[in-house]
């Protein structure tokens, strides 16, 4: 029974349970196995604990006491006898009867002073079938008598002579009755929880340190919330979550059908300035403004970000959980596997890489019938297409679903995918930054029978399924994307696809979990949804999607989301506004653009800045007329804002090496550029409190009415949006393609691929192509080397230059620092 009892618990079809046992088997057991929220009939030690406590509203009476009390009308000052009347309901009952104002006894049937107790009560409730050597006679004339025990015979029996009439009623029918009325309360309030609710939620307290100390000592010196409770505080329904650990959980994407009907909150992006290659702060600036937002302010909201990559964390950059007092915790949890999304696209990408060249080695070794009677075997003496087979062949024009009743013809345009080796574009990836995997030749082992190529590994978050999973709105849409996905030419020139090679279900199953936002929390205990993580260069550099419609249902509509773009407003920014914003259908509210005296100093010429390297004095003191010449830089950025029609306000992310004239002078040129607000932050080292200026400039923003729009029409051809982007956006004179790229762009024109939105992948340093060149640079052509396509995550992207997809390792990386203690587990130099 409590088998049967727990496996309904987690039903959540199931919203109400109620318990027809035989007597003998109501043990607290097999009640307190019922979950309190489906407990119909009220029996469980939470229930019962609810009622005796008077909370009324929050409990459900049980059915047979419930019964009892409509019986027993006006019973205030009376004396009421219960006999027999054990366990929940007996307690029950007592409480139901003193809270009316009855003066209530209970006593068993052996009781020595049943007698005389019977004489004298008003009105005598069995709880238990009435023994026959407990004479009528003992009961008070004109007594009310109820019994609880079910008789299916009767419902009224007479008791004694016509000088003592006594009619004894039972709960039977009235006690169903009930019980059909607690099934409406409990769906009832079944219903009211799936509608969106208020934020109950207790932020963390902060005491910050001066000096701040390190970020892995300060995440460390918090206590989190479990997971669990942050989930309830927010408004998340417990089959909604699936919990990793104490303090990360998976969000199902049932939510967003649970809430269709609840407005939006407000949509905020966080870009920056171009950076310097020490990165300006825009993660630490998201989660110190939704710090002060939620904990200072109290107005929900919700940062989105993206998971950190392995390699970075151990290469140059460390990790990514924002920094100092305005991070997400715990921080190692954070930058170190996560809940294996990472992990989940490597394993997909690198099963369709193996399914190329597997597919190209037994297309070279094997006749057309060999290889469909493979391809289609016979399985229990029948032989039969699978769904993917069957969509290949409507996509060839072939409509058989026979395997037997193919021609010849037909059979070799199945089986025969004839992909062109050089044309492979799909790469193996790892989430390490190995250089000598840049190129690398496959193939070598005799096995393989001399089908030798060269190819080369990527970063896994430079891998197109993680742009997919960046992009996705469902998980029909995620499959479909997947499907989608060109990894090379046919030597026809025309595409092959993951679903061609029969592959697109297989990416899904691996895929089901990933597809989930993670949830975890800021160091004030503010919610945080850590989900995809695309490379900013080649990819759109944006968190995903599906965390950002969830947040902003779950804000409500006063309620801020505040997500991050990669890099430089010129390249997260504009892929955030003309490539996530056009798969969302989502419009932004403002922009926070993050600024730093030390990167504006750079663009006004300071000296060049170098990670690992101590910062040269230009930095550390006062230097007025560098950070006036560098403040174009920051102008120009506003401009590019301004493109869009969205309010930008701009957050000066405030280091202990700036003077108050260079802050002052900075946020004077910002408004008079366009801003519409400019604020210092110190979040860094004082948490939220640091950023409440920064919220309240960002709320005034988000009320003023915004005219977004994109930069260019999706019906342009390829060529002319990447000249838009390149002159608008960059300041470019003009571009100049290649020969390679110019017949790629004729290829895909071809190939109808042409409505694209593009994702120029362009170094972060510098407007141009040219990572030397600071400042506001003008009058220079833009090179495109080449032009690649993601046709699953559906944008065209061109090569500015060189760009390498598989970092490297310094000479001295972070991982000399990182270490376990091996007696608390505790992990050591993350940073």
């Amino acid at each position: 029974i409590v088998s049967e009892i727990l496996r309904l618990n987690e039903d959540p079809n199931v919203q109400g349970l109620a318990l027809d046992l035989p007597e003998s088997l109501y043990s607290s057991k097999v009640l307190n196995a019922v979950k309190p929220e489906k407990d119909v009939d009220g029996l469980s030690s939470v229930n019962l604990g609810r009622l005796v406590h008077g909370d009324v509203c929050d409990c459900l009476v049980p059915p047979t006491v419930r019964a009892v009390m409509e019986l027993l009308e006006d019973i205030g000052g009376k004396k009421v006898l219960l006999v027999g009347a054990r366990g929940a309901e007996g307690a029950a009952l007592q409480s139901m009867l003193q809270r009316r104002g009855a003066a209530v006894l209970s006593c068993h049937w052996k009781a020595p002073q049943l007698q005389s107790e019977l004489r004298h009560a008003d009105a005598v409730v069995f709880g238990s079938t009435k023994p026959d050597d407990v004479p009528v006679s003992w009961i008070k004339p004109g007594a009310t008598i109820i019994s609880c025990a079910h008789d299916p015979l009767s419902e009224k029996h007479s008791y004694g002579q016509q000088n003592n009439p006594a009619a004894e009623k039972t709960v039977g029918s009235l006690a169903v009755a009930m019980r059909m009325q607690n099934m409406v309360k409990n769906m009832e309030r079944w219903i009211q929880s799936q509608q969106y609710r208020k934020w109950d939620l207790r932020s963390l307290k902060l005491q910050p340190l001066s000096p701040v100390p390190s970020d892995i000592e300060i995440s460390r010196a918090q206590s989190p919330k479990a997971v669990d409770v942050l989930a309830k505080e927010i408004g998340l329904l417990t089959d909604e979550i699936e919990i990793y650990g104490q303090t990360k959980a998976k969000v199902r994407l049932s939510l967003l059908e649970r809430l269709k009907d609840q407005p939006d909150g407000k949509y905020v992006l966080v870009a920056g300035i171009t950076p310097t290659p020490l990165g300006e702060g825009k993660s630490t600036v998201t989660v110190g403004l939704v710090q002060a937002l939620t904990a200072h302010l109290n107005i929900n909201s919700f940062a989105c970000l993206r998971q950190p990559s392995q390699g970075p964390t151990f290469g140059v950059k460390g990790g990514a959980a924002g920094g100092g007092y305005a991070q997400v915790i715990p921080m190692e949890e954070f930058n170190l596997h996560l809940t294996g999304d990472i992990h989940a696209i490597t394993a997909a990408n690198n099963l369709l890489a193996a399914a190329i060249d597997a597919r190209i080695l037994h297309e070279n070794t094997q006749s057309d019938k060999s290889l469909y009677n493979r391809l289609v075997p016979v399985v229990n003496g029948m032989r039969g297409f699978s769904a993917i087979q069957l969509a290949r062949l409507r996509r060839l024009g072939i409509n058989k679903t026979d395997p037997e009743t193919l021609t010849e013809e037909e059979i070799s345009k199945f089986v025969r995918l004839d992909i062109d080796p050089s044309t492979i574009t799909w790469q193996r990836v790892v989430d390490t930054n190995d250089r000598f995997l840049r190129k690398i030749t496959l193939g070598q082992a005799n096995t393989e029978k001399g089908f030798v190529r060269q190819a080369q590994f990527d970063i896994a978050v430079a891998s197109e399924i993680m742009a997919i999973l960046a992009l996705t709105t469902s998980l029909q849409d995620m499959k479909e994307r997947l499907g989608r996905m060109v990894v090379a030419n046919d030597k026809k020139g025309e595409p092959v696809t993951a679903e061609d090679l029969g592959v697109t279900g297989a990416l899904a199953v691996l895929m089901k979990d990933a597809i989930k936002p993670t949830l975890m929390q800021t160091l004030e205990g503010t919610p945080v949804f850590v989900h995809a993580g695309p490379f900013a260069n080649i990819a759109h550099g944006n968190s995903s999607v599906l965390a950002d419609k969830i947040a902003l249902k779950l804000v409500g509509e006063k309620g801020f989301v505040v997500t991050e773009a990669g890099f430089g407003a010129d390249i997260g920014m504009e892929k955030f506004f003309n490539i996530k914003c056009r798969a969302s259908g989502l419009v932004p509210s403002v922009v926070v653009l993050v600024a730093t005296v030390r990167a504006l100093k750079m663009h006004g010429g300071g000296p060049n800045v170098t990670a690992g390297a101590p910062l040269k004095k230009e930095y550390t003191e006062e230097n007025l007329q560098l950070v006036a010449d560098g403040c174009c830089n920051l102008q120009k950025q506003i401009q590019i804002t301004q493109l869009f029609g969205v309010p930008v306000v701009v957050a000066l992310n405030v280091f202990k090496t700036d003077s108050p004239a260079e802050v002052d002078l900075v946020c004077k040129i910002a408004k008079e550029s366009g801003a519409f607000d400019a604020v210092p932050c110190n979040h860094w080292s004082a948490g939220g409190k640091g950023a409440v200026k920064l919220a309240q400039a960002v709320e005034k923003a988000a009320n003023q009415k915004t005219s977004f729009k994109y930069l260019y029409s999706l019906e342009l051809p390829i060529v002319e949006k990447i000249r838009i982007i390149a002159q608008k956006v960059y300041g470019a004179q003009d571009i100049e393609l290649s020969p390679v790229a110019q017949s790629q762009v004729d290829r895909y024109t071809r190939q109808g691929f042409g409505n694209l939105p593009i994702c120029m992948a362009k170094t972060h340093l510098s407007l141009s192509h040219q990572p030397e060149r600071k400042g506001v640079p003008t009058g220079f052509i833009l090179p495109i080397s080449d032009v690649r396509a993601s046709i699953g995550a559906g944008f065209i992207y061109p090569l500015v230059g060189t760009m390498s997809t598989m970092p490297g390792l310094p000479t001295r990386p972070c991982f000399y620092d990182i270490d376990l203690d091996p007696i608390t587990e505790q992990v050591k130099g993350l940073f």
